[in-house]
């Protein structure tokens, strides 16, 4: 349900307060702060994960080498870390060909929403 004209003033209002009380809490409360795992990320991660397993019970375990073992599980950790880390969303110039670029999901979600209840009322 979209807001009245009112609501909408009365919102806009209640942001203009926030940035000028704590710009910093507004800023993390906008877009950015909901920026999602890089699914990159993720996969190496695993991947290291898995490596850091391997050299962990073969290299350390199997031939009982504690150096081994703790680099093992050191690569598991930053590896973990490496996957936890959240995709920074770069600012990308328009390219050359004057295409904007692409509207992300929710965008696409509301425009698409917009139209329908054009197209109704």
């Amino acid at each position: 349900m979209p807001l009245s004209e009112h609501e909408q003033k009365m919102l806009e209002q209640l942001e203009k307060q926030l940035h000028e009380e704590d710009p910093k809490f507004a800023d993390s409360m906008g877009a950015d702060a909901l920026r999602r795992f890089s699914t990159r990320h993720i996969v190496l991660g695993v991947l290291g994960v898995i490596v850091g397993l391997l050299v962990l019970l073969f290299g350390g375990v199997q031939f009982s080498n504690v150096f081994v073992g703790v680099l093992g599980f050191l690569i598991m950790g930053a590896s973990v870390y490496y996957g936890t880390l959240r995709g920074a969303r770069r600012m990308r110039a328009p390219r050359k060909g004057g295409a904007a670029p692409k509207a992300g999901f929710l965008a696409r979600l509301e425009a698409r929403w917009d139209e329908r209840r054009r197209e109704q009322g």
